[in-house]
């Protein structure tokens, strides 16, 4: 059997895989088995935040590896402290739990606003409010905090305690969090799953003076949008907002699963020992790899990061074929005329890796893609569309 073969009677059929087998990689260029050259505009979903194979990562690594590839939490590795020390540097975040992916990140966010709910204001306070068209997750919990019907039709009955608001409509959220005696309100500040939609500025600055008001926790789901990806080095820092708690994950291990939780001044103490944990969490070998990432998102790539966004923005609106552009940063989605699939498929044929949310072509290519492959995939993806 080929490997596509073996795939199909051992892999259970969860993924619809492209018919593409990648073999090796570097920056933001991969190779199929044919040796192909593709252009990567998905980073493996938002992961790969210097691309494949990067120097620097590679060296933490591997680094990392030759010294302590694993203990558990009972004792100190200095990796793990190391970056949770550097995290709340760059946020002014207090304190961090370290887990393995955004499911888990979320799923320790709605932990800690429940027990922070019940502490403070009584046991009655548990229901997380989300958004419409949110995605935060695959546990059975997080499907439920997940605004999105068909994601929850196979899998009830889910974990009780969520309910859905309009985006962008603060009256409707503030009557949800109110009649639900709302333990926190969980937002992503761009719907990435849900077709790469930006929330409006003053929305976000309206649910965090109400969260405030009401002692509602606001939780930011950071899991796609986070680590340098959107222009900044986490997207509520765009909309001027602090945030009581922050989940993490995707492109902050670089490769490597990595999730976190970021606590601010009010749950900071909330969790104790025993509360939660988290075997693989904090392991050395992950973080050395995210500090070397999150160490090199300073001031100057996210400018670039800025730049080049307006280069893709500036290039695909207008173009025919191109509906509309949205989104933030390199976190980018295209509404085609033609169905997603079809111009990812094309790019595709033609050199150039795609994804879709919902309806839309995506691009969520490395932190610091050349900008001559950048402008050779973006005239791709218009010859495309």
């Amino acid at each position: 059997m080929n490997l596509k073969e073996t795939d199909s009677r051992y892999i259970a059929n969860t993924y619809a895989r492209f018919p593409v087998e990648l073999v090796c990689g570097k920056g933001s260029l991969v190779y199929d088995t044919d040796g192909k050259e593709y252009i990567d505009m998905g980073s493996g979903i938002g992961v790969t935040a210097f691309g494949i194979a990067d120097d620097g990562w590679q060296a933490a690594v591997t680094g990392q590896l030759g010294r302590l590839q694993h203990m558990s939490n009972l004792y100190y590795t200095e990796p793990c402290v190391k970056l949770a020390e550097l995290l709340c540097e760059k946020t002014g975040m207090k304190k961090v739990f370290f887990c393995n992916s955004g499911a888990e990140a979320n799923e320790g966010m709605i932990k800690t606003a429940r027990k922070y709910a019940a502490e403070h204001k009584g046991a009655e306070y548990f229901t997380v409010v989300t958004l419409v068209n949110s995605f935060h997750g695959r546990t059975i919990t997080t499907l439920a905090a997940t605004g999105q019907d068909h994601y929850h039709e196979l899998f009830q009955p889910l974990t009780p305690g969520f309910v859905h608001a309009p985006a962008n409509d603060l009256e409707a959220v503030k009557n949800a969090a109110l009649e639900n005696k709302a333990a926190g309100i969980m937002i992503e500040c761009i719907q990435g799953e849900g077709g790469v939609i930006a929330l409006e500025k003053d929305f976000v600055q309206g649910l965090a003076a109400f969260c405030k008001e009401e002692d509602i926790l606001l939780m930011v789901d950071e899991v796609q949008t986070g680590n340098g990806r959107t222009g900044e080095l986490y997207a509520y820092m765009n909309y001027g907002v602090q945030p009581d708690i922050v989940s993490t994950a995707k492109g902050i291990g670089g490769g490597l699963p990595l999730g976190a939780v970021l606590f601010g001044e009010k749950t900071e103490f909330t969790l104790g020992a025993g509360d939660h944990g988290s075997t693989f969490g904090g392991n050395p070998v992950c973080c050395a790899g995210a500090y070397s990432i999150l160490s090199r998102i300073d001031g100057e790539l996210l400018k670039e990061v800025k730049e080049k966004s307006e280069y893709v923005f500036s290039a695909l609106e207008g173009t025919p074929g191109v509906e509309s552009v949205s989104g933030m940063g390199l976190m980018i989605g295209i509404k085609t005329l033609k169905p997603a699939g079809d111009v990812v498929r094309a790019c595709m044929e033609k050199g150039v890796l795609c994804l879709t949310a919902k309806d839309k072509v995506r691009l969520l290519p490395a932190l610091n893609i050349p900008t001559e492959l950048l402008q050779k995939a973006v005239e791709i993806i218009k010859e495309s569309v």
